[in-house]
């Protein structure tokens, strides 16, 4: 059955209603600094299934738990010193960390797909602070989008997407980062398992040695592993610098000047990281059957990040 999707404001009664509807079993869409999110009670297994089947997501594939400081993700997850070490610098923000899961954490076991790990973040976005301060509990909150698909910052692309689906959506407009959470293992060795807001040369630098590669398609241990992700309906050519006739050219830098879109005419990673996914719909909107070629980004920093969605945006489609 179709459900009547609200579009909520960024204002307390907003809060207040999307929290109401939350401890009711409902689903949210809520901005955090990375992307939107699609929220659900992390402790109710029937809203977490809810959130599966509003995205199509396989159910293998493990949540993101949100809470709102480090002490409520201490009552969820187990954590050593290099935990409360990033924790202390990367908290609130773009950093999610998959953890030792406790025993007694309480949440639902399809948050962790079964696992006795979990994926835990404190997001800064003040409005997600304050969704899950007047919720009052752990929120799951993959991405608001159809799994696969781009994903969304701004609330018009949720709605584009999961409309119907959901009981609401705030909307506080474009997110600041763009990309999603770096997510970093720390259940034995520290490991990389998707690039995202947070350099990994950041968190290299705070742990006093090199990230270790994790992770697999095959098993996924933290979202954003699928080796096909982040497509949109046309097809996607990497690395171009003559894109084919009747292709969309998406540029970077300086030396793009014929292309029909570009993530930063400057360079920038940042603003290329937050341009992302709102330039991957765009030029999906003008393809058409033609296909999207984007221009070479650097494999440093955010464009690490960058580079590892339109990976997975041009990888084939299972």
């Amino acid at each position: 059955m179709e459900i009547k999707t609200r579009t909520l404001a960024p204002t307390q009664d907003g809060i207040n209603d999307a929290a109401e509807i939350l401890r009711s079993g409902g689903l949210v869409g809520f901005p955090t600094e990375t992307v939107y999110g699609l929220g659900g009670d992390a402790r109710n297994d029937h809203a977490v299934a809810r959130i599966f089947a509003a995205k199509g997501r396989p159910h293998f594939n493990p949540l993101i738990v949100h809470v709102p400081d480090l002490a409520t993700a201490q009552t969820y997850a187990v954590f050593n010193d290099q935990a409360l070490a990033l924790a202390a610098q990367f908290w609130p923000g773009p950093l999610t960390m998959v953890l030792p899961l406790r025993h007694d954490a309480g949440l639902s076991p399809l948050v962790t797909a079964g696992l006795d790990s979990v994926a835990i973040r404190v997001p800064a976005h003040p409005l997600a602070r304050a969704l899950l301060r007047a919720f009052g509990g752990p929120l799951a909150a993959p991405s608001a989008n159809p799994s696969g698909r781009i994903s969304p910052t701004r609330a018009d692309h949720v709605l584009a997407g999961l409309s119907g689906r959901i009981e609401a959506v705030l909307n506080a407009g474009a997110c600041d980062v763009g990309v999603e959470s770096t997510i970093i293992g720390l259940l034995d060795t520290p490991a990389l398992l998707r690039p995202g807001g947070v350099p990994v040369e950041a968190l290299e630098a705070a742990l006093a040695m090199p990230l270790a590669s994790g992770g697999s398609a095959e098993k996924p241990n933290a979202p954003g592993q699928l080796a096909s992700h982040y497509a949109p309906a046309a097809g996607v050519r990497l690395n171009v610098t003559t894109p084919r006739t009747g292709e969309v050219w998406v540029g970077f830098g300086p030396d793009c000047a014929g292309a029909a879109l570009s993530l930063s005419p400057t360079g920038d990673l940042v603003a290329a990281a937050a341009a992302l996914f709102h330039t991957l719909r765009l030029a999906d909107e003008m393809a058409q059957s033609a296909g999207i070629a984007f221009a070479p980004i650097p494999e440093t920093g955010l464009g690490r990040a960058i580079n590892d969605r339109l990976r997975r945006a041009a990888a084939p489609r299972p």
